[in-house]
């Protein structure tokens, strides 16, 4: 038998001088498609050991402990040494824990929060303890998106999550990407489509379906039929499918494969019934829910397509952010993505208001009161030229602040967890402050950008 001859010694390139029959020995059996079961078990064992690494006794995930250093630090603008007067003068406010005698203290979020409300209370009037949230306003949604992945879309709306709940932030977070990256990050739990967005989605067609089943009946006509997972989702609301996360501040809609489904099923329903405006379907429930009274916050992570699910996830938001890599690649995809955004929404538009026009109504106008575009995974020494040209080519749209790959960044995702999840003593303080610094800034852009908007609502208000 012949034997390949190509070595890393002969100078050529390992393409050459393959033989046939070596290459025949490497081979496996064909694969059916019983086979593709096999790899997704292979790949669902793997994924539930990996996600269980972190998880407590009872199989769930807990949020670390938060020290004097950190919390004076990024968490509550105080000295040290003032922190701890204020303890000692109060003790009825938390007084955290050491895990030796006469050792640091440390402190679960639940205590953060509430040491941060006494100090807002209590402390220096030129100080913000808390951020800024226009009282009698709905919650802001943020949707981040785009149709190409691998370019940090989920790890950018969860650490924003995180971020804004460190922040003092009431935070919901919705997963409608059916592979449930978002689900796994806050730990959550979902059986099937029924613990996702999906009965919220199929509660607003059955609405449609009944109200215009009574105009059926008024006109003399046989009414449509609602079936059983219609009937089904009459019954619930959004408090039924948000479950909580091991973050005290920040609760989950969830996702699973099942939720896909949402993408074959919503064009039939749209077919049977041309009237019911898909896209709104997610904004109304929250809304009718009171959902947007109850968070400050909601962020909506939306599948790698521009399918049905991110139509309402875009829809519903107010503030679309869309992350890309500093590559010709991303960057013409994105454009891309823009492009069909436009022409997904005109069409929308157009449809709407030439009945609109008709029946001498206002017409439908979607709109956002911000769109930014965010430069991930950023190597400043390798990508600087093109993301300043980008700039150029973008302006405003694009933020300045680039969300650079650090180490930490890495290390996090190996643990299936986020960087403010990651205990700095298992870096040390430094390599903890520089790792997290850049997700600090790309957060601090959003919130002047949340801030400006919020404040523009507040005063177009008076």
């Amino acid at each position: 038998m012949a034997k390949d001859t190509h070595t890393p010694a002969s100078g050529l390139p390992p393409y050459f001088n393959i033989d046939p029959d070596a290459a025949l020995a490497d081979l496996d059996a064909p694969t059916s498609t019983e086979g593709f079961a096999d790899i997704a078990n292979a790949c669902a064992q793997g994924r539930r050991d990996l996600a269980s690494r972190g998880l407590n006794e009872e199989g769930r995930k807990s949020l670390r402990l938060f020290s004097t250093w950190e919390i004076t630090r990024y968490l509550i603008p105080v000295a040290q040494a003032h922190f701890r007067r204020v303890l000692k003068a109060n003790p009825d406010l938390p007084q955290g824990s050491s895990e030796t005698e006469g050792g640091a203290k440390w402190f679960t979020l639940d205590e953060v929060l509430r040491l941060r409300a006494h100090f807002a209370a209590q402390g220096s009037k030129a100080k913000n303890y808390l951020p800024y949230r226009p009282e009698g306003l709905p919650a802001k949604l943020v949707a981040v998106a785009n149709f190409k992945g691998g370019v940090g879309k989920t790890s950018t709306a969860a650490h924003l999550a995180m971020s804004a709940a460190l922040d003092g932030y009431k935070v919901l977070v919705v997963d409608l990407d059916s592979q449930g990256s978002m689900t796994s990050i806050f730990g959550g739990r979902v059986e099937d489509e029924w613990q996702t967005a999906f009965p919220l989605l199929a509660r607003h067609y059955g609405e449609h379906l009944r109200a215009d089943n009574q105009r059926r009946l008024d006109r003399g006509e046989a009414p449509q039929p609602l079936d059983e997972s219609l009937t089904a989702a009459m019954e619930m609301t959004a408090a039924d499918v948000i479950q909580p996360t091991h973050w005290p501040n920040i609760d989950l809609i969830g996702a699973q494969l099942n939720l896909y489904w949402a993408e074959f099923q919503i064009p039939v329903w749209r077919m049977a019934a041309r009237g019911w405006k898909l896209w709104d379907a997610l904004t109304d429930r929250l809304e009718a829910d009171g959902v947007l009274e109850r968070y400050d916050l909601v962020f909506i992570d939306t599948p790698p397509a521009l399918g049905y699910l991110t139509i309402n996830g875009l829809a519903a938001a107010d503030i679309l952010l869309v992350p890309l890599g500093a590559s010709f690649l991303e960057f013409d995809s994105t454009g891309r993505f823009f492009d069909m955004l436009h022409s997904t929404f005109a069409s929308i538009e157009e449809g709407e208001n030439i009945a609109a026009r008709a029946l001498g109504r206002e017409g439908l106008a979607f709109e956002w009161d911000a769109v930014r575009a965010v430069i991930t995974r950023y190597d400043g020494a390798q990508q600087g030229e093109l993301s300043a040209l980008m700039q150029a080519y973008l302006g405003r749209t694009l933020s300045p602040h680039k969300q650079d790959f650090t180490a930490l960044i890495g290390q996090a995702g190996e643990q299936v967890s986020g960087i403010y999840e990651a205990d700095y003593r298992d870096f040390n303080r430094e390599t903890y402050a520089r790792g997290r610094e850049t997700f600090d800034e790309t957060y601090a852009a959003f919130k002047r950008l949340l801030t400006g908007i919020w404040r523009r609502d507040e005063l177009a208000e008076v």
